[in-house]
């Protein structure tokens, strides 16, 4: 579900030609009222003043050099990771055949862990009480700076595709006389994500170890990506304290880092119950679906006067009953609900929970809802970016041969879009739009709240492509994917060594990052009470990391959801005619 390729990919616009917005042209898409409603907002929001860049008009800034160090730790960490990129791309490849969907990828989880454990990091499952999370810790020396990593390695539902094949053709197909459809995928290309992480983090500690750098590295396998839960939760349980700076990544369409920030977003599913009967003799009957239907048509004429250009609706009906003669007993609709700042999701949302409380009085059923993820926007590191983006100028785009760019062109005339191939440069680094026009959603927005954190998109799908779907599956573990990954984990690395060996960079990023809270009192988005959903481990997996089922955080087996509803009533009888 990370959309931070969103974010990434405004910052792509100056190299390709087509300029950062400028406030004026803002002022002409919204109207110079909507520009000050938006501008006020920031003001009176402390989340998102926080996240204000101060923005100039585009052409103003320019990137400041000399940040970067080439020192014998950074040619290290690089060589280490020359020397052992078939390992790396294999690493890929393996979760990418996986294809795990969130909070059950207990191979893909495993086959990570173990390539940092023969890096020299104790690993340790179950972190914040999720079986396929872990933290990876390698210790060099005492003291210095302690650097976190983020990996990822869930897949999406439904995005299944053959490596390597500009088509659709989904390597796993559900042959399904009434459903048919596709297994899962790395539509977003969480296999390569948390490969280049690891890979970093692997060749951080080795330069380390190499040059004798006192450092504590940090890598942490998290769960759920996809739906926003695993580090939301994790962050709320202290996992990522003491962190002096955070290095995360995302694939995307084009290489490039920034200093802008995401949507805020809560995740919300709605339980409609009735009761079941014969489709042939409805009355009576009360259809849960015609509740979540209800909801869904509701829920789009928030659109006009409720939406701002900064959110974002989007719903999808995830049980609907099963067979056309059987009234549908239970249903269940679930909505993404993202604004600018968590205070603005929850504006949102209660106008959506309102929408479904008026469904279920409607259609005479009743109704639940249960929050089931919710993350802060992004807080944004300028002087973290500047770093990473001059390592990754240095370093250059990721070497893509004929056969990436063939491939990217198969994949793009097979979507209707221009033949342009892949992303073979870096993006200049421009300031983010004066105004926030809205966008993704990733839980590292959590994490960055509590450490410095900076964020970048290196170029693993085709230009003009998006993540979330076949195509982005089908370069995952290709050649577009595993030169991506390769560069992602140069950048990465890099500019981690820089953090180890200028500690006046380190000081920088840290220093803006007090400066952006010191008016901000974090305070997790997420529900009091609140338990993470999980799925029971199979055996063979808890034997091998060691873990006891269930986590002392959850209630197990959870709490039941039945239908007590009765028949609804249609009157008094009627007096036969005389």
């Amino acid at each position: 579900m990370c959309d931070l390729h969103d974010q990434h990919e405004h910052q792509t616009l100056a190299g390709h030609g087509q300029p950062v917005l400028s406030r004026r042209r803002i002022m002409q898409m919204l109207g110079a009222a909507g520009v000050t409603a938006a501008v006020m907002t920031a003001e009176a929001d402390p989340a998102m003043a926080a996240a204000d860049s101060e923005a100039a008009e585009a052409g103003v800034y320019s990137a400041p050099e000399g940040l970067t160090q080439d020192s014998p730790a950074k040619q290290a960490a690089l060589a280490w990771l020359d020397a052992n990129s078939s390992r790396v791309t294999g690493l890929n490849a393996e979760i990418w055949a996986n294809a795990e969907l969130s909070l059950r990828e207990w191979k893909s989880s495993i086959a990570q862990a173990e390539f940092l454990e023969r890096a020299g990091f104790e690993v340790e499952f179950g972190t914040a009480g999720f079986p396929t999370a872990f933290t990876a810790t390698f210790r060099q020396g005492k003291g210095g700076p302690v650097l976190g990593f983020s990996g990822e390695y869930d897949a999406l539902p439904g995005l299944s595709q053959k490596k390597g094949v500009g088509h659709h053709d989904p390597l796993e197909y559900i042959h399904d006389p009434f459903a048919p459809g596709y297994g899962p995928g790395h539509g977003c290309g969480h296999s390569a994500l948390g490969t280049a992480a690891a890979a970093a983090a692997a060749s951080v500690a080795r330069a380390a170890r190499e040059q004798k750098l006192p450092v504590t590295v940090k890598f942490f396998g998290s769960t759920a990506e996809e739906t926003l839960i695993g580090k939301t939760y994790a962050v709320s349980k202290g996992v990522y304290e003491g962190l002096d700076a955070f290095l995360d990544w995302h694939p995307s369409t084009a290489n490039a880092t920034g200093w802008g920030t995401t949507t805020a977003m809560t995740a919300v599913t709605f339980t409609f119950l009735g009761v079941a009967g014969h489709g042939g003799t409805p009355l009576g009957n009360k259809s849960a679906l015609d509740a979540a239907v209800m909801t869904a048509t509701m829920s789009e004429f928030l659109r006009e006067e409720n939406l701002a250009p900064s959110g974002r609706l989007h719903w999808v009906i995830n049980n609907g009953g099963d067979i056309p003669n059987v009234t549908p007993e239970i249903a269940e609709i679930s909505y993404y609900v993202r604004e600018g700042s968590p205070a603005r999701v929850q504006v949102l949302l209660d106008k959506v929970i309102a929408v479904a409380e008026a469904a279920a009085k409607a259609s005479q059923t009743k109704v639940q809802h249960k929050i089931t993820s919710a993350c802060w926007n992004q807080l944004p590191n300028k002087a973290f970016a500047e770093l990473l983006h001059e390592n990754m100028r240095q370093i250059g785009p990721p070497e893509f041969g004929a056969d990436a760019h063939k491939l990217a062109k198969e994949l793009q005339e097979s979507l209707g879009l221009p033949a342009k191939g892949m992303h073979a440069e870096i993006a200049e680094l421009t300031p983010p739009n004066p105004v926030f026009l809205g966008g993704g959603s990733t839980d590292v927005a959590d994490i960055s709240w509590n450490v410095p954190t900076v964020s970048m998109g290196a170029a693993l799908a085709p230009i003009g492509t998006k993540m979330h779907t076949w195509s982005t599956a089908a370069c995952a573990a290709a050649a577009p994917g595993q030169a991506a990954v390769l560069a992602a984990a140069k950048y990465l690395a890099a500019t981690a060594v820089d953090l180890l060996t200028q500690p006046e960079r380190l000081k920088a990023v840290k220093d803006e990052f007090g400066s952006r809270t010191k008016d901000v009192d974090w305070k997790t988005a997420l529900p009091d009470g609140y338990e993470p959903p999980m799925y029971e481990p199979p055996s063979w997996f808890l034997k091998k990391t060691g873990q006891k089922w269930p986590p002392s955080n959850i209630t197990w087996p959870p709490k039941r959801v039945v239908s007590q509803e009765k028949f609804a009533s249609l009157g008094p009888e009627q007096a036969p005619q005389k």
